[in-house]
């Protein structure tokens, strides 16, 4: 077994093993939760068999930087010693980081792997050229290999970077940002779903899972926005999710799956145009649900979603329809091409790589390129590639780099640290 860790510390999801290995041995969300059942904060365990009903969380980063290492210091050694089972004095450390972490906190985490942790070796990643290196190396004959240079766009938990690569160094002066990612959507859903049927602001978990299960990205928001009004069987965007009650079970779930794929049937041609008869019909119907709204009932355990389910993951291509004065991703990937020598533009067009947890809603990719190619000159060809599995492309590139023959080469020892200090020693890492 290696005996360097690799560590992808994401702000929603900590993924941790042994270099060398294809998947992580260990898979946790990166926070503290405390259950209505008990009195103090506790770790998350593997097998997610915990009834996590209205859990409090403390998570040690927010808005994808570390701000609490106290916090972050418990998590880690939990993880080092239950989980993973390893010694830090006798081992290496590959460590992910966002991009422009600031250098106070580049010091609280160096402080927190050779001080508290006393880790043999350091080595610090950003995730764009993980993933990178881990896609060439899955084709070593596709464009990504040959021409040592892509464009990943990581739609991650705090927020999403458009970057480009550049022979396995991200060109840091053409990154461009948007501040939306998984957390902004499930708290953009609890307010939604609060807002038209029953309060749910404190689960974050659950309405992880109902975004997870039931949200997709449409591919014309307006065709989708009239099928979601029409009321019984004519609307196959609605479905239903229920909640735990605590007793029977305590996980949430779709109440019928096969519903909630219903919208795959839809094809792309326009709706149908209503009779007169169909709107007096509609009307009356209307009036018939504003007075069911008056009775509603507020014991049920169930919920039913219809728009919610592509307005959410809507933000991240519109972000400007929700008052958010920035750019969509389209538009947030063509602004990092253009950034780069113009030598590189076709060849970035042509391998958009898609990572991170939120680039897993079903039809992500075709949306991004119908988006794209109104935005890119004719001559320029858009070739978009999603990850096997966007969650895990970070961890897996890591765990190549620490594998290969000259990872010990590139780290940081303890004993440079302790004297050169931790800015000198970052130098290295091109931060």
């Amino acid at each position: 077994m290696s005996n360097v860790v690799v560590l992808d510390n994401g702000g929603g999801l900590i993924k941790a093993g042994h270099g060398g290995d294809r998947d992580p041995e260990v898979t946790i969300p990166n926070c503290l939760y405390r259950p209505l059942s008990s009195k103090k904060f506790l770790h998350p365990s593997p097998s997610n068999s915990e009834d996590l009903t209205s859990a409090a969380l403390r998570r040690p980063i927010d808005r994808g930087y570390l701000i609490n290492t106290d916090l972050q210091r418990d998590i880690w050694a939990h993880l080092f010693s239950s989980l993973l089972h390893v010694a830090p004095s006798s081992s290496s450390l590959l460590l992910t980081e966002p991009l422009f972490t600031l250098p106070s906190i580049q010091r609280a985490t160096d402080e927190l792997v050779f001080e508290d942790f006393n880790f043999k070796s350091l080595f610090v990643a950003d995730s764009p050229s993980l993933v990178h290196l881990y896609e060439a190396s899955r084709r070593p004959d596709g464009l990504v290999s040959k021409a040592q240079c892509s464009l990943v766009v990581d739609c991650g938990f705090s927020f999403t970077h458009a970057a480009p690569v550049f022979q396995n160094f991200t060109v840091n002066y053409a990154v461009k940002r948007i501040d939306l990612g998984g957390k902004a959507l499930t708290n953009y859903l609890k307010e939604l779903v609060s807002y038209r049927a029953i309060n749910v602001m404190d689960e974050t978990f659950i309405i992880d899972d109902v975004k997870e299960k039931l949200c997709f990205v449409s591919l014309d928001v307006s065709r989708d926005l009239q099928i979601a009004r029409k009321r019984g069987k004519d609307n196959q965007l609605r479905c239903t999710y229920v909640l735990p009650d605590g007793v029977t079970y305590t996980k949430g779930f779709v109440k019928d799956p096969d519903a909630a794929q219903r919208y795959l049937t839809l094809d792309d041609g326009s709706l149908p145009q209503p009779s007169e008869t169909e709107k007096d019909m509609v009307q009356i119907d209307d009036t018939e649900e504003r007075k069911d709204r008056k009775r509603i009932d507020l014991t049920k355990n169930e919920f039913d979603l219809t728009n919610e389910r592509f307005l959410v993951p809507e933000m991240i291509f519109q972000p400007a329809d929700l008052g958010m004065n920035e750019a969509g991703l389209a538009e947030c990937i063509v602004r990092a091409v253009n950034s780069c020598h113009p030598y590189l533009h076709s060849v970035l067009y042509e391998s958009i790589i898609l990572t991170g947890g939120s680039t897993l809603f079903p039809r992500f990719a075709e949306r991004l390129q119908m988006e794209l190619r109104p935005l890119v000159p004719d001559d320029y060809q858009v070739k978009i590639t999603t990850q096997e599995d966007p969650i895990l492309g970070v961890w897996r590139g890591g765990s190549l780099l620490a594998s290969s023959p000259d990872f010990e080469a590139m780290c940081v020892t303890k004993a440079e640290y302790e004297e050169l200090g931790s800015a000198r020693c970052r130098r290295r890492f091109f931060h």
